[in-house]
This record gives structure tokens, sequence and C-alpha cells, in this order.
């Protein structure tokens, strides 16, 4: 497949949720200079996290994948991310301790600049103007200049993942992610909830581990517990992005997208037919997949064929974004084709587009107690299918922003103006995050303990 399989193949196919370049030759002018920079990921790379993946769908760890709804260049900054990177670990470390089981840390990050939209059009006042698409696209200004697709924010978007990347690797490999220092972390943004004593008790747990294994001369200065493995991902919905980063292999004359380890094909864009399919069928990372209340049986088998026709394992994520009052109607339905086609796939749980509602002020968010429901349900479906429940794909960040009600904050709807600082999507705050962790560790215990 992969040898008889192009980058450009896609262009053969409906191509939705693409921007219309009326600059052409800036486009070809872009797509030029990507195509001779330099891989932001390497194939052993991408292989490497194949392996991890095939692992958890053996029923043998979790994949945590999560990051911004959609990066952006204005708000893009070290102590961001370094705040983020942090509170991703400490869910990572909450999830392998609580559960006691490997977990695969893939950040929604490095390249997730572009948003689908259920709308080409956005009007305000009686003024018509294209949909903002991510910052890769056009700008989130409500001004006409601004909306227009502009082909050279690709090298802008380029740019900034190579920078993340670099500083996240100095990170995870620095001694910054070590256990040790995961552990002292402060976790100040937890004072006063109920989650503050099972938090400080978790450290002090990890704390006596790490003393009776410093007692017994184990080394805890090199290997797994000094550094941590950190892959990256997003949505592969602008392909003329995607194609000028996709490289054949010399050794395997396989081809990868070198801007992610791993790229996932939205609900939007799942169709079998479609350009989005047939380029990520070609490439070799993992890929994920979105399924949702509108996925049919018979398109998830095409699909399965179609992106993991060797059935191997960790090659396909298949990520569920049902919504908290659909996932037991239509989840047990896919789980069940899925069975019955043999497919070796990771089943994870996106419960976070599914439960998106606006307030009465506008804006958009997310209550907490639909997100608990839906991956509630998510296990609970797997547990009587006898299938493994895999992951969360979730949107969060290390800030204390105010974009999803609930949890133990008791968040309002009055309360999202206060720091609601998403361009897209509402995204679950630290606090948040690690409630969620808590709580999905204990999921997991029960799952595996059951």
């Amino acid at each position: 497949m992969s040898n008889l399989w192009q980058p450009d193949h896609w262009r053969q196919f409906p191509a939705v949720q693409m921007p219309h370049y009326s600059d052409v030759d800036a486009l070809a002018n872009t797509r030029a200079r990507l195509s001779q920079s330099a891989p932001l990921v390497f194939a052993g790379e991408a292989d490497q996290l194949t392996r991890a993946l095939g692992e958890v769908a053996q029923g043998r760890g979790f994949l945590l994948q999560g990051g911004d709804c959609a990066e952006s260049f204005g708000h893009y900054h070290p102590d961001n991310l370094q705040q983020m990177f942090k509170v991703f670990l400490q869910m990572a470390m909450l999830l392998t301790f609580g559960a006691g089981c490997p977990v695969v840390k893939v950040g929604r990050i490095a390249g997730q600049f572009a948003k689908p939209r259920s709308s080409d059009v956005e009007s305000r006042n009686g003024v018509d103007l294209p949909s903002y698409r991510g910052d890769i696209i056009n700008d989130v200004a409500f001004d006409g200049a601004a909306r227009e697709p502009d082909p050279t924010r690709m090298l802008r978007a380029y740019s900034q993942s190579a920078a993340t990347l670099n500083f996240l690797r100095g990170l995870a490999q620095g001694g910054f992610a070590s256990l040790h220092a995961v552990n002292r972390w402060n976790a100040s943004f937890l004072d006063g909830s109920e989650m503050a004593p099972r938090y400080r008790a978790m450290n002090q747990q990890i704390d006596e581990a790490l003393k009776f294994m410093q007692a017994c001369q184990v080394d805890l200065d090199g290997g797994r517990l000094s550094g941590v493995e950190l892959f990256s991902s997003h949505e592969a919905l602008l392909l003329e992005y995607e194609e000028p980063l996709t490289r054949q292999d010399t050794e395997s004359g396989r081809w990868y997208d070198t801007s992610a380890h791993m790229l996932w094909i939205g609900d939007r864009t799942r169709d079998p037919e479609g350009a989005h399919v047939n380029f990520l069928k070609g490439v070799s990372n993992p890929i994920g997949l979105k399924v949702g209340p509108t996925t049919s049986v018979d398109d998830l088998r095409r699909l399965l064929d179609v992106l993991n026709p060797d059935n191997t394992p960790g090659r396909l994520t298949l990520i569920s974004r049902m919504g908290a009052h659909k996932v037991n109607e239509y989840l047990p339905a896919l789980v069940q084709t899925v069975k019955r086609h043999g497919g070796a796939v990771v089943w994870s749980c996106d419960p976070m587009h599914g439960n998106t509602h606006t307030a009465d002020g506008g804006l958009k968010t997310r209550h907490f107690d639909n997100i608990m429901a839906e991956l509630k349900g998510f296990f609970a479906v797997h547990r009587a299918e006898g299938t493994h429940p895999g992951g969360v794909h979730i949107e969060m960040t290390g800030r204390d922003v105010t974009e999803c009600t609930g949890g133990s904050q008791c968040l309002q709807d009055t309360d999202l103006s206060r720091q609601y600082e998403s361009q897209c999507d509402p995204r679950l705050n630290a606090s948040q995050s690690i409630e969620l962790a808590f709580a999905i560790a204990e999921l997991l215990k029960d799952e595996r303990q059951g």
C-alpha cells in the first residue's frame, strides 16, 4: 500500500473542512518551503508510539491524550507550555500510581492549530464573514482581512511547533520530569478543595516508595524514572500542511507524516471515500479516528479495513465522542462490530466534544458532571462487552481558566466570563484535570480488579 500510495493522492477525493486560498502563488511557495523543512518528528519515534499503543490495545496500558482545544499564536509562551506539561504529568502520575498500569502520554500539542467548524460562515449584527478555522488558517478577529485564509500562516505554525517540541523535549529528558520532581511539584491550585488531602496522601505514598527503592540501591537517576516519553498529536485537518511534511523513510520505504507522532481523523472528515481518510491510510504513523452517534457499523467496518488492513496493534485508536446521554445507546454496537471484526484497536474516550452547550451568556461550556457521566458510560460499555477501555482524550490547560463548569470548584455559568481564554472550545482547568485523573484512576482500578 505504502509503495503505491503518494502524499498527493488525497486530491483525487472530496475534501471537506478545507479553506479556499485565493492566492495560489503564496500557497505554492508555502508548500515548497514546508517540503524543504526539517521533519518535526522521526519515523523511529512514530514506530515507538505504535508499539506502546499496541500494548494498550492488548489491555496492558492506558492512553492519556490531552492538551489545548486549538493552539494559538498569541497565547504561545514557555510558561504556558510548562504549566500544561506539569499538570499533564501529574495526571499521568495519578493514573499510573492509582490504577497500577503504564500510561502512554500523548499531547494535543505542537500542531493542533486547525479546527473544523459547523458552518463556513459566522454572522454578527448582520455581517457575514468566513468562520475562524484556527490560527494556521486565519485570524480570530472578526474582520474581513483577518478572516481571509492566508497560506503563509502555515509557516508560522511549523516554526511554533518546532519550538514547542524542542522546549518539551528538554523538559521531558532534562530532569524536570523525573519522578522525584513530579512528586515534589506544588499543586497549590488544589488548595481548599477536597482533592488536596488525597493528592498529598498519594505524594506521601510515592515518596515512601522512592525511599524504599533507594534503600534497595535501585538507580533512580537513570532510565525511566529520570524522564518521560511525551509524544505529539493533532487532527490532520489541513492537508495542504500535512502533505509537504510527509516523507518516505529511506530504510523501510514507508511514508510518515513528520508533522506529529500521531494524527487523527475528526468526526466531520471520516468519510471512507473522503480526502482525509485516503491521506492517512498511506502514512505509517499511529492514527486516531473519532467515532460518534452518526458513525454507522457499515462505515466503521470499511474504515477498519482501509485504515488498518493488516490489523496491526497500536496502528488505530478509536476515539469515542458520543455525549453523556448517547454513549450507552450508540457505543455498544460499535464495540461489538470491532469485536466481530477482530480489530486490535485502542478504545479511547473523548468525553468533551459531545457535551458542549452554550450558556445563557453566549459562551460555550461543558459541565464536569456530563464529562464524568460519559466516561462512566464508556467504562460500563467496555465492562459489559469484555473489552479494554484504553484511553481518554481531553481538552485541558494548566492555567486556572473558567471555561468548564462544575467540579470540586463548583464553577457556575456566571463564573465563565471571569477567565475564559479559549478561542474555540472550553477546556478543563488544572484543578478539574487533576480531579478527572483521580476519577479515571478509580474507574481503571475497578476495571482491572473486576
